[in-house]
């Protein structure tokens, strides 16, 4: 369902990408891992052109998005997004937030927008703040809001950006609950997280990102106890104490 080829990534002088390739099929669970900086958060932006590749190929559903002339915008209707922060707009309730893109981008009448939109709130548990502004949301309902927001676009491609790391720690499990079961229904996710414990759950693999490549990928079996690269296992190591 995804391929990317050869992606490099320059900004300026930086090289943030470096020569990297990940195929992803229909239904699997990608969970990307990786210190800071190492290039995780670009290499998902890729996916849908919010960063354009310097060189490479991104293929989605067999349409070469990084092509000239490529139907980006009908692509981006099937993927998803939730990012690290919340981009709810402030002026505008809960479902009026939750509905705009689908009205807006594929024309969906209101009612109808509407009438999905509080099917996914309730999916996430918040049907009943339905007509609250995102300022009266603890943050961890404002990411399922998002979540129900990116849910109403019915993709068939659902990317996280480190979507729990603006959160506060009692928050965090509220959101990856609402993951879990996201990742139970067959939808196909890639996931950037520090989140190891999401990682064991739901990752089919899990790739490993430093120095803007990839460096090792595998089952979540493989990867926690039987890691290969030396900068994975003390990555591992920090981080597993």
């Amino acid at each position: 369902m995804i391929q990317l080829k050869g992606i490099n990534k320059h900004f300026g002088k930086l090289h943030v990408l470096k020569d990297v390739s990940l195929s992803v099929a229909a239904g699997e669970k990608v969970v990307v891992i990786g210190p800071s900086g190492s290039g995780k958060s670009t290499l998902i932006r890729c996916v849908n052109l919010l960063e354009k590749p310097t060189s490479g190929s991104v293929t989605v559903n067999g349409i070469d998005i990084t092509a000239p002339n490529a139907p980006v915008t009908k692509i981006r209707e099937s993927v998803a997004m939730v990012f690290q922060q919340f981009n709810l707009y402030p002026h505008k309730t809960v479902l009026e937030n939750v509905t705009l893109a689908p009205i807006l981008i594929k024309g969906v009448a209101k009612a109808e927008a509407e009438e999905s939109g509080l099917v996914f709130l309730e999916r996430v548990g918040l049907r009943d703040k339905a007509a609250a502004y995102p300022a009266q949301l603890s943050g961890g309902q404002q990411q399922r809001v998002a979540i129900a927001r990116a849910l109403n676009m019915k993709p068939q491609i659902m990317l996280f950006d480190e979507p729990t790391s603006a959160l506060d720690p009692e928050m965090i499990q509220e959101v990856l609950d609402v993951m879990i079961s996201l990742a139970q229904e067959g939808i196909t996710m890639i996931v950037v997280t520090h989140e190891m414990g999401f990682a064991r759950q739901v990752a089919d693999r899990v790739v490993f990102m430093d120095g803007g490549q990839i460096l090792e990928e595998g089952s979540p079996e493989h990867f926690f106890t039987n890691p290969t690269h030396e900068r994975t296992k003390l990555f591992l190591s920090r981080i597993l104490r």
